[in-house]
């Protein structure tokens, strides 16, 4: 049997080309001429679905729109130029052609994409935790260390809690006094009592928030209650896993009639930081802030090096050893994952 020959650097790079471009013409079916777009105008992401994403217009009329293969980025909050198509075809009504510096950005690690901007240009950010499927403190502080990285304080909101017990309430209280003597604001709501819907409709508005969190959590359920009229699809907490199932699919951006904007974004089982630094984990806890820097050897791991001052002031009292146990398991969560070298090149 003859022997295959191995094909060329050259080659190899002309057949990936053209199915690259096979690919492209397949997502992109809708190409106008300059002459079939309308003038610029601006708008905002709704909602983003792969090639597409639907843009909100000046008017508040929603456009779905091709992406310009020039757009490397674009996620639920961007504000953009689009043209609109003089013509409506397969859906497709306009194309968007740039997209105008972000605000502000929350990102996080994918396995596939490095790292992955979540949602664009918010002002407020809703750590959204409850009862069911389980309260985790981990996934609350993984958060936080995201948002002290834009330098977006967030607010933590306790979830469900006519599903608590007796128990169960003072243990979670417990936890979450300690984001409060940081100085993080604590809400508490339940859909099903409407506890808690109008401080957390009043905290919304006027701002750009999202609500972000573990999947089952009931962050589309609140969406409902805060805007009923919206009517999302919701599902309860599998009962046979116990783990929260995903509703919400891809970030979306709804307005309130009193002002203000909500991205409801899809919750995820894990938040991984992989592409900090043990320096940039530090600096999410911000009770630490005037220890860093003051340990008696300036390679410490804050874990049992002599002369740590993070342990020394946890000894002391002066931040919480729970607090500094959580950073000494997200730091060792970085040593241990394979992908962190992908962001440390």
């Amino acid at each position: 049997m003859a022997k295959k020959r191995k094909l060329t650097k050259g080659q190899t790079r002309r057949i990936q080309a053209n199915q690259d471009k096979k690919l492209n013409r397949k997502n992109d079916t809708v190409n106008w001429q300059d002459e079939e777009l309308g003038e610029p105008q601006t708008g905002v992401v709704i909602s983003r679905f792969g090639q597409h994403a639907d843009i909100e217009s000046q008017s508040g009329d929603i456009h779905r729109c091709n992406l310009r293969r020039s757009i490397k980025s674009l996620v639920c909050g961007d504000k953009v130029l689009w043209r609109q198509g003089k013509e409506t075809e397969h859906s497709i009504s306009g194309v968007i052609e740039a997209v105008h510096e972000r605000a502000s950005e929350l990102s996080r690690p994918d396995v596939y994409d490095g790292v992955k901007p979540i949602a664009a240009n918010i002002s407020q950010i809703v750590i959204v935790s409850s009862v069911l499927p389980a309260f985790n403190a981990d996934i609350i502080d993984r958060y936080i260390i995201a948002c002290e990285q834009i330098s977006i304080k967030p607010t933590i909101l306790l979830n469900k809690i006519d599903l608590l017990d007796g128990a169960q309430e003072q243990e979670i209280a417990k936890q979450l006094d300690i984001y409060r003597d940081i100085g993080y604001q604590i809400l508490f709501a339940s859909s099903e009592s409407e506890h808690g819907i109008e401080d957390l409709r009043t905290q919304l508005k006027d701002h750009i928030s999202i609500f972000v969190g573990q999947s089952g959590v009931g962050k589309s359920t609140l969406v409902n209650s805060l805007m009923p009229e919206l009517g999302l699809l919701t599902k309860s907490v599998s009962e046979n896993s116990g783990l929260g199932q995903h509703t919400t699919t891809v970030a979306r951006l709804y307005h309130f009639k009193e002002g203000g904007d909500l991205i409801d974004s899809p919750g995820i089982r894990e938040f991984g930081l992989w592409h900090l630094s043990p320096e940039q984990v530090a600096e999410g806890f911000i009770e630490f802030s005037d220890f860093l820097g003051t340990c008696k050897f300036r390679d410490c791991k804050h874990k049992k090096d002599p002369g740590c001052a993070l342990i020394a002031a946890s000894e002391q009292g002066k931040i919480h050893p729970e607090r500094l146990a959580s950073f000494q398991r997200i730091v060792d969560s970085l040593d241990t994952n394979t992908l962190t070298s992908r962001f440390r090149d």
